[in-house]
């Protein structure tokens, strides 16, 4: 039995066995009954979707969206005295939330940016990604536990609509691909910014999504969602 050990031997050897120090927020492990048949059906729908067997969709809301400044980024910037980000007090416009699609056989991505994510916004999306392609194509749609996701009214639209509903288990959004997708958005898009208005950071929203679609392979593009991908 190891008793007396370094911080930096513990790191190599916690290295040799697979295990590394990462920051992260926070971590949960999933408490889901049925994990690893929920699990192991989405990894089924990516390897189908990577060998252009399947049209694999994945969906969630990316936000709350607001227009105060935002952290992080990197910009030129006078030496020694940076401009200090402005504070905000108040914020009496509410906010925004876009809902996502991330559509894994195309390696595209789709967004709407709406004053509410209920279950009403969530069906129309939806009908919109069905309409991108012929009814005959059956689609698989990946997506979390979220309220609006559920119900008989979704699952009904997905019975009538030739729609599989694959949800990730609970606490296991990481199996959702579209994560990635956000990391990339908040990136490019938020990341510095200090927006005056919800319509001007909608419209930059929807000017990095064209950009995405038609730059798949740019270099930055890659790495940011490589880094990101789990599953």
């Amino acid at each position: 039995m190891v008793t007396d050990i370094s911080h930096e031997g513990l790191r190599a050897l916690l290295r040799e066995e697979g295990v590394s120090f990462q920051a992260v927020r926070t971590w949960k492990r999933s408490n889901d009954p049925n994990f690893e048949p929920k699990k192991n059906r989405i990894l089924e729908l990516y390897e189908l979707a990577d060998a252009g067997r399947a049209t694999v969709i994945c969906l969630d809301e990316f936000g709350p969206l607001n227009f105060q400044p935002q952290p992080g980024g990197k910009a030129w910037a006078p030496l020694k005295k940076p401009r200090r980000i402005r504070a905000t007090y108040s914020r009496p416009h509410g906010v925004r939330h876009m809902l996502g699609a991330y559509d894994v056989t195309r390696d595209r991505l789709y967004g709407h940016v709406k004053k509410r994510k209920t279950r009403t916004e969530f069906l129309a999306f939806c009908r919109y990604i069905r309409s991108l392609h012929p009814a005959e194509t059956r689609l698989h749609f990946i997506l979390d536990n979220f309220s609006p996701h559920l119900g008989d009214d979704v699952r009904n639209w997905a019975q009538g609509n030739n729609v599989e509903l694959a949800y990730t288990p609970h606490y296991g959004s990481w199996l959702n691909r579209i994560e990635a997708q956000f990391k990339a958005l908040r990136y490019f898009t938020l990341d510095g910014t200090d927006h005056p208005d919800h319509a001007t950071q909608a419209r930059l929203i929807r000017r990095y999504i064209a950009w995405r679609n038609y730059n798949v392979d740019d270099a930055k593009l890659r790495a940011v969602v490589n880094t990101a991908n789990v599953a």
